[in-house]
């Protein structure tokens, strides 16, 4: 057979004609209306609907008794109340039936308790702190760091002019050091990666090295001219920022200490943090600015980024745990502003009005969260700590808050990421049970339980 022998197809192939004098052997395909067209009488049907004169065909004479009980088929339920089968609901309400249902859903999650499988861990928002330890000293500033929790499972809190170290697993507490002159108190602490050391940063611009093990003074670090309040690690690079308004990075190993300093804000520097890769260094200065600097150009005229977005000075800074590009800063009590940064572009991703000073911030590990904690302010965060998800930075659950209405000065976690702690200027530390457990390895979570889960699910 030619090949061109397929092109050559009779006009009327598909014709009806065709089809009802000649049917197909094979089971013909038809179309997605009509399955198969070879088994109906089509010119009868088209005669049928054609012939004007055959009225009898054309209007069935049906009598009024036939169309009364059609009227209430159709109109009317089985308990004769009027019924309509077909109708367009435009009104918006009815839109959301699925979510009220949804929201009812959970309501009753309060009354009625879930099957929970004992394979799998369901969250459950803390009301209130686990745990509270009495603070004493605690000063109230908003310009200094005074708290950190070391990979050790140890928690450094300054308490006046002494430095503790408590013990989370034998919850013991001891004095690391204590310093004499009243005007030399610590204004800031941080744990190395390794938990064996403490760097304090002192009002009288004194920077220190700590063992905890041993409580003995490793090396005194010098460049600054007044109070170090913020200070962060990266490797064996120590970074600290001051009141003096600079920079500065120390390599704890060299005998010369000094490996740059930079001054780039023109107030004083209230955060520095680095970021998880070490490759970034975030700082927040009263100057209301903060830059982004690159691990190998930390000096004054090679900075990344520039943010000038906040109205008030900026301490509360945060690198997102899993995505190394994405930072968070908070602004003070005249700004009160929650932004995310992506700092590889240079933009922000989005700002969020809290209401209240930002005194600190963690990101969950385990959940894509993060946590502000407040102090001073006219908004709902007012001295309060607040849950927000990511990246809608939608608020989770109720504020938390210390027993009086005292503002929260610093955010810490533990080595786990499950518990937080929060110290406030009502003298107490808090802990939190709110950032876990762990989700599942998606391996263990099939499509059912994901469409089973829609009772605990925020999406709409």
């Amino acid at each position: 057979m030619n090949d061109n022998s397929l092109t050559r197809i009779q006009p009327d192939w598909y014709s009806p004609t065709r089809l009802h004098d000649t049917p197909l052997d094979n089971d013909f395909p038809g179309d997605r209306f009509i399955p198969n067209r070879s088994l109906m009488d089509l010119d009868q049907a088209h005669t049928l609907l054609t012939n004007r004169t055959n009225n009898k065909l054309r209007k069935p004479n049906f009598n009024d008794e036939y169309r009364r009980k059609m009227e209430e088929n159709l109109k009317l339920d089985v308990e004769g109340r009027p019924f309509r089968m077909l109708v367009f609901r435009g009104s918006p309400k009815s839109s959301r039936q699925s979510t009220r249902l949804i929201d009812e859903m959970r309501r009753s999650d309060k009354e009625i308790p879930l099957q929970i499988n004992e394979n799998r861990r369901y969250r459950k928002y803390p009301l209130k702190a686990t745990r509270a330890l009495d603070a004493p000293l605690l000063s109230d500033d908003y310009y200094s760091n005074v708290m950190d929790w070391g990979k050790s499972n140890i928690l450094a809190v300054v308490l006046g002019s002494i430095l503790y170290i408590w013990n989370a697993q034998v919850q013991k507490a001891g004095v690391l050091m204590e310093v004499k002159r009243e005007n030399d108190c610590p204004t800031s602490v941080a744990w190395s990666a390794d938990g064996k050391i403490v760097a304090v940063g002192c009002d009288s611009s004194k920077l220190q090295l700590w063992d905890a093990e041993t409580s003995r003074l490793v090396r005194d670090l010098q460049g600054h001219q007044s109070r170090v309040g913020c200070v962060s690690w990266n490797g064996h690079i120590l970074t600290s920022g001051s009141k003096d308004r600079a920079i500065i990075n120390h390599d704890v190993r060299a005998r010369s200490n000094l490996v740059s300093v930079t001054r780039a804000h023109r107030g004083e520097v209230c955060g520095v943090k680095w970021s998880s890769t070490g490759n970034a260094l975030a700082s927040g200065g009263n100057d209301n600015l903060v830059y982004i600097w690159d691990s190998f150009k930390t000096s004054s005229r090679h900075y990344m980024h520039r943010f000038n977005e906040h109205h008030a000075a900026v301490k509360a800074l945060a690198w997102c745990p899993y995505s190394s590009d994405v930072l968070a800063s908070g602004g003070g009590i005249d700004d009160g502003c929650l932004k995310i940064w992506n700092t590889q572009k240079g933009t922000c991703i989005s700002t969020n009005e809290t209401g209240a000073q930002i005194c600190g911030l963690q990101w969950n590990r385990h959940h894509k969260e993060i946590l502000s904690g407040h102090g001073f302010g006219t908004g709902e965060s007012h001295c309060q700590l607040c849950l927000w998800s990511y990246p809608s930075m939608a608020r989770i659950g109720e504020p938390l808050r210390h027993a009086s209405s005292s503002r929260i000065l610093h955010l810490s976690q533990s080595p786990d990421g499950l518990t937080v702690v929060s110290a406030g200027a009502d003298e107490t530390l808090r802990f939190w049970e709110i950032f876990g457990p762990p989700q599942e390895s998606s391996e263990n979570i099939t499509h059912l339980d994901d469409l089973l889960s829609l009772k605990a699910s925020a999406v709409r």
